[in-house]
């Protein structure tokens, strides 16, 4: 017997609203449902993963998965939750972004199996590239009045709010071409429901009536949308001070992404490892006790930050990414630290005090390079103090003397050295 899916999305806190019937629907047959992301960047971020969340606990309970990428939606952009209009972008780039969109979501979902409940995915650029202005408002805009586009709170929030420019006539369509992706897709693939965030449920209504107006009262199809994750304190979900963090490994690193959830807080981690891991509820209520009989261990946290990095990327950088971590906060060796590639060494140490120093200060003692040319320490006597007392590390490898000349063959990555004075105080030297 397949899992209930609308049960599976409530128990994790997945379920904003749903239109009546939807259940009953899903009980009764397999049910092909979409979900729409535009390809405005060649990687999704954590924002969209509950939506890809959604597809995958859909594709466990035995329904089909499609995945629609919004090659000409993309091209106009999208009013909900919007005060700007967004850049439009040109056919190779969607293309490219397309791609990369698809290499991420299989991590997923399952393309390739001979199941009848494989996944798909489309773009509506295949079928609205040849779609003429005058096709599209004589056989979609004739059946939506103005009146119930205008209607629509995504509509009245841009016309009411604001922004300067108001709403643009392009953007004041988007509604309309995405409820005709709706349309497409039930007459030519069989779908029946439309799962989104919960600011695009106007879109998605507008799709059904569509349908219903397009093809009589007697075809019912559906809608159903998760809630927009925020953090406890109310802010949006994903961002930190640097920006999104990005599914893409060249965008965020893998250690940055395990120390994203790695850190949230303990009411977050509660709701965050029912949204975006698939662990089944026993397990996931065990470890929410387990985690509440001693918090500062962060049980919740590290299962978290663990089944997300391995989903997203892969057990391999996951390892990495704990290794990484053991680097700053841990023991770890001068192996460890040769493995890493700049951008995650970057991130490790970011926010520890930096210097740069010039090829040409190379084969100096340390005690000279470090009290001069970068001033880790505040005197020659000081650092002699610290280097006889064992107390002073070069890329993880104790200074034996302090007078050891510091030669290019000590850098990291032909670049770097890290100097550690004490256990906790890291200093990152560039040379350049």
């Amino acid at each position: 017997m397949k899992k209930n899916f609308v049960e599976e999305l409530k128990w994790r806190g997945m379920l904003a609203q749903i239109m009546p019937g939807t259940e009953e629907l899903l009980q009764k047959e397999m049910v092909t449902a979409y979900l729409g992301t535009d390809p405005t960047a060649d990687s999704l971020h954590i924002g969209h993963l509950c939506g890809i969340m959604m597809l995958r606990h859909l594709q466990h309970c035995g329904h089909k998965p499609i995945i629609l990428v919004g090659g000409a939606t993309g091209m106009i952009g999208d009013p909900s939750g919007k005060s700007q209009e967004r850049n439009l972008l040109n056919d190779e780039t969607l293309r490219h972004n397309q791609e990369c969109i698809k290499q991420q979501v299989a991590k997923f979902l399952d393309f390739d199996g001979n199941e009848p409940n494989a996944a798909e995915m489309v773009n509506n650029y295949d079928w609205m590239k040849d779609f003429t202005f005058l096709d599209f408002a004589r056989e979609v805009g004739k059946h939506i009045t103005v009146n119930y586009m205008m209607a629509k709170e995504s509509v009245q929030q841009r016309l009411n709010g604001t922004a300067r420019d108001g709403l643009s006539f392009t953007e004041f369509t988007y509604q309309l071409l995405q409820g005709y992706d709706f349309l497409y897709l039930y007459k030519n693939k069989g779908c029946k429901l439309q799962l989104g965030g919960n600011d695009q449920w106007g879109n998605m209504t507008t799709g059904t009536e569509l349908i219903r107006r397009t093809l009589g009262n007697d075809v019912e199809t559906f809608a159903l949308t998760c809630p927009l994750i925020t953090k406890a304190d109310g802010k949006k979900f994903g961002k930190t001070e640097s920006g999104n963090i990005w599914l893409d490994p060249k965008r965020t690193t893998p250690y940055k992404f395990y120390q994203f959830w790695l850190n949230v807080s303990d009411d977050d981690a509660a709701r965050y490892i029912k949204i975006f891991t698939s662990l089944d509820k026993e397990t996931i209520d065990a470890l929410i006790a387990e985690h509440q009989q001693d918090p500062g261990r962060r049980v919740l946290q590290k299962r978290l930050a663990e089944e997300v990095t391995i989903l997203v990327h892969s057990r391999e950088a996951l390892d990495m990414a704990i290794e990484a971590s053991n680097i700053l906060f841990g023991k770890s060796t001068k192996d460890s630290l040769m493995k890493l590639d700049e951008q995650t060494l970057l991130d490790i140490f970011e926010g520890v005090p930096q210097f740069e120093i010039s090829k040409d200060q190379l084969g100096q003692p340390a005690v000279d390079l470090f009290t001069q040319a970068a001033q880790v320490f505040a005197s020659k006597g000081e650092m002699r103090k610290l280097v006889q007392g064992g107390g002073v590390s070069i890329n993880k490898e104790k200074l034996a003397a302090f007078d050891r000349a510091i030669s290019a063959d000590d850098l990291i990555d032909g670049k770097y050295l890290l100097v550690q004075r004490g256990k906790k105080n890291y200093y990152l030297i560039t040379v350049r």
